[in-house]
């Protein structure tokens, strides 16, 4: 007789919803107030003396193009006479007139050109605000065109390859962990598992969009917020990046409950087909994630390094001035990149490792009781995280006021530490409610004994161990400590020593993360096997709310301060936002510290779950055909790299000429063609021991340099940015800006863009994509697979 928990199966129906619910309610009610602070003109910029604002410009019109400014300007630092400039007036004017023929010819650059500073700012604002918007949203919708197409033709692909495992047949088939029973036909596992692939991609991709436009309508009211002062101006960013944290939570875990009491209506009590239907939802998640942040990252980090080439090192025109065209595309590729792409990265991290904690689950004896609260606890795990963030967030925005600038950093590492905390506590109560004392977990064929004390400390390892990843990133790229600085010093004897130094950081800060992942997985694997690594997992990703809140608060406040700059505000208002945007840099590291580490953890567990899934009794390296996937595994990050970074390379040398979005969604093809299309080529030809120690290769040095990357870039941004703020003693000594050693910090600067904003993240993806993929498609690799060393 299976042990009960406390938690009642229809309290568990009803808690999960109900906590998504609050954490959507938080998140409109963050928005309320965010929207309070109005972008509006002053009544003196309209003839009749009302409130003029741009109407919503039509996609056609407001194409992300920009016709390059520079190509034909003289040397001089003024815009050339040939551009077309157009009046406030002007531009207002033809937007209300609903039956003006504004004519569809009108550029981006028309609206760029605009000179800033004759008119008010709040003026300024409110249009540069209408152009980010409508630029990120027409690079979105391109972009999703092209995806669109790929997630049909991979569905289809998930329901034919599934289907065949038996023929398409419609009889029941004998269970693949008890051959006693009788499960759901293979076909059903296939039309479901396509769905569920379905609706994790549309979940991906609205969680993405909604990020881009809650940062689109946050950046121009931080800034204006910022001439109250630098806390109004934090509260706002703030606010929004909690908007998006809890909206992408919530609607994650929403979308995955209501998914599973649906499937359930057909599988009935096969729940071992009806979770393994389920893993389709991590990877439609996975594989918008892949494309979001490889091709946001290529088109942000291609602007970025145009925009550096073109003004700072060409025209030595300060960074965010409204004369190089590039600097709009760089603010649009922030919120596409650093916002919707993150979004969508952190989403698949989720679905993902809620999937393959199911699938374990299933085959466990929570399965097969058909224990429905204790088969939900990932579930339940993520609805108290939700509530534990919302109680943490009230830290930051009513508890506890941030006043000054030295404040916001604190602020934010406190919300971390917080969130952890309250979270052990929440997981020790629901591991006590919501699981019997003791269980067994499926471990590679055999049923390993498991109390619940051990399975709550293995969430709490994960949950600790992200926090410890978090703080070694800080720690190597604030400025604040010695090794960013001494990067900056390195500057002294130019670019060279710069990058020598900037690369041995990034090695180095490997090696404290890796312990702490390597510690993880033992813990948790002692514990309870695979299923304690994908509850590991679930556990550093359980504060996602907070992390997504404090990790989409650095590119709000960077383009706010890019804002504040082109429409002209004063230095003390750009000295706030830059105060604000120092704080979201490494905020945005140790985010994707949290994003690599789990992402290690989510992959040993699909990895594990593949492995059951495909009956591979033990995977041996010494075994040719294993032992050639394992080096094959390990060279795909370097290659996967080598595409990215010469895409954002290609894109820059083509934004330098002219800025399109063309350019950035081609070369974000090749890349994610590499990642989706290994595992099925592999599987396919070579069978399931090769593609085990692909998926094997792959994780162990896909984790090593996406750290090494992050890390390196960040370091060399943030020594750019000491120098830059001359605010120590040392600091002085290596500035002003355009001196000999931070030209060589640019240099590094530049050189890292493409390493921490576009490899880097997207490497996280790879590892996971690729494992997630190999399981959905594991029946048919087991049954069809290997081809090649059938025929040979």
């Amino acid at each position: 007789m299976a042990e009960s928990v406390l938690l009642p199966d229809l309290a568990t129906q009803i808690i999960i919803p109900i906590c998504a619910l609050v954490g959507i309610a938080f998140a409109l009610v963050q928005w309320v107030i965010v929207a309070k602070v109005k972008v509006s003109v002053d009544k003196s910029h309209s003839a009749d003396g009302k409130m003029a604002s741009p109407k919503r410009s039509s996609r056609k019109r407001m194409e992300a193009v920009i016709i390059p400014l520079f190509r034909s300007a003289p040397k001089s630092k003024t815009p050339s006479p040939k551009v077309n400039f157009l009046s406030f007036h002007d531009f207002v004017n033809m937007e209300q007139n609903e039956d003006s023929n504004m004519n569809d010819n009108l550029q981006l650059a028309d609206v760029v050109a605009i000179e800033y500073r004759d008119c008010s700012s709040s003026f300024s604002i409110m249009l540069l605000w209408t152009i980010n918007n409508c630029c990120a949203t027409s690079f979105l919708f391109t972009m999703y065109q092209y995806v669109g197409i790929f997630m049909v033709a991979f569905a289809v692909l998930i329901f034919l390859f599934l289907g065949s495992v038996e023929g398409f047949s419609t009889k029941p088939q004998t269970c693949t962990y008890d051959s006693t029973k009788l499960c759901k036909p293979a076909l059903a596992t296939a039309a479901f598992s396509t769905i569920s692939f379905v609706l994790g991609a549309i979940t991906s991709v609205i969680s993405g969009f909604l990020g881009m436009k809650i940062a689109t309508y946050a950046n121009a009211r931080t800034t204006l917020e910022a001439r109250k002062g630098v806390g109004k101006a934090f509260i706002v960013a703030f606010r929004s990046g909690a908007v998006m944290g809890f909206l992408l939570a919530a609607n994650g875990l929403l979308v995955l409950f209501i998914t599973i009491n649906l499937f359930k209506l057909y599988y009935g009590d096969d729940w071992e087909g009806l979770f393994e239907a389920i893993t389709g939802y991590g990877l439609g998640g996975s594989s918008m994630a892949l494309f979001g942040r490889v091709g946001g990252g290529i088109y942000t980090k291609a602007a970025d390094v145009g925009a550096d080439l073109v003004g700072k090192v060409e025209r030595n025109i300060p960074e965010d001035d409204p004369r190089n065209p590039a600097v709009i595309a760089d603010n649009v590729g922030d919120n596409v990149g650093d916002i919707a792409g993150m979004g969508s990265d952190l989403f698949g991290s989720y679905a993902e490792s809620s999937c393959a904690a199911l699938v374990v689950a299933s085959i466990s004896s929570f399965g097969i009781n058909h224990d429905f609260t204790a088969m939900l606890y990932p579930l339940l795990v993520s609805s108290i995280g939700i509530l534990v963030c919302l109680l943490t967030t009230l830290f930051a925005t009513d508890f506890f006021e941030v006043k000054t600038v030295k404040e916001i950093e604190p602020s934010l590492k406190k919300q971390l530490i917080i969130s952890t905390i309250l979270m052990t506590v929440g997981v020790a109560f629901i591991s006590w409610i919501g699981l019997p004392s003791s269980f067994t977990i499926f471990n590679f064929g055999v049923q390993k004994d498991v109390k619940s004390w051990q399975l709550f400390l293995c969430v709490a390892v994960g949950l600790w161990a992200g926090l410890i990843i978090g703080f070694v990133t800080e720690y190597y790229t604030s400025n604040a400590y010695s090794p960013v600085q001494d990067v900056a010093d390195s500057c002294r004897t130019g670019a060279a020593t710069n990058v020598i130094f900037g690369l041995a950081l990034g090695y180095k800060s490997v090696i404290i993360p890796i312990f702490a992942i390597a510690i993880s997985i033992f813990v948790s694997f002692s514990f309870a096997a695979m299923y304690g690594i994908a509850v590991a997992a679930l556990g550093m990703l359980s504060t996602i709310a907070t992390g997504l809140a404090i990790d989409a608060y650095g590119p709000i406040s960077d383009n706010a301060g890019g804002i504040a700059e082109m429409a002209g505000m004063s230095h003390t208002i750009r000295e706030r936002t830059d105060a604000l945007d120092a704080a979201g840099n490494t905020t945005a590291a140790i985010g994707k510290g949290f994003a690599i580490g789990s992402a290690a953890l989510v992959s040993l567990a699909l990895f594990g779950a593949f492995v059951s899934r495909a009956a591979i009794s033990t995977v041996d390296v010494l075994t040719p055909k294993v032992f050639i996937g394992l080096l094959v595994g390990a060279m795909l990050p370097y290659w996967f790299s080598a595409m990215t970074m010469k895409s954002v390379g290609s894109a820059a040398l083509k934004m330098v000429e002219e800025i399109s979005t063309d350019a950035s969604i081609k070369e974000m093809i090749p890349p994610g063609a590499l990642v989706m299309l290994t595992p099925l080529i592999v599987g396919i030809f070579f069978g399931v021991e090769t593609l085990s120690g692909v998926l094997a290769g792959s994780l162990v040095s896909g984790v090593q340099i996406a750290i090494s990357a992050s890390n390196t870039g960040g370091a060399w941004d943030n020594a750019k940015k000491y120098i830059e703020a001359g605010a120590s003693e040392h600091a002085r000594t290596l500035g002003p800006k355009g001196s000999d050693a931070h030209k060589a910090a640019v240099i590094g600067d530049t050189v890292g863009d493409p390493l921490k904003d576009t490899s880097g993240p997207s490497l996280n993806i790879l590892i996971k994509l690729m494992a997630v993929e190999s399981l959905v498609f594991a029946p048919f690799f087991a049954a069809h697979g290997g081809l090649l060393f059938k025929i040979f």
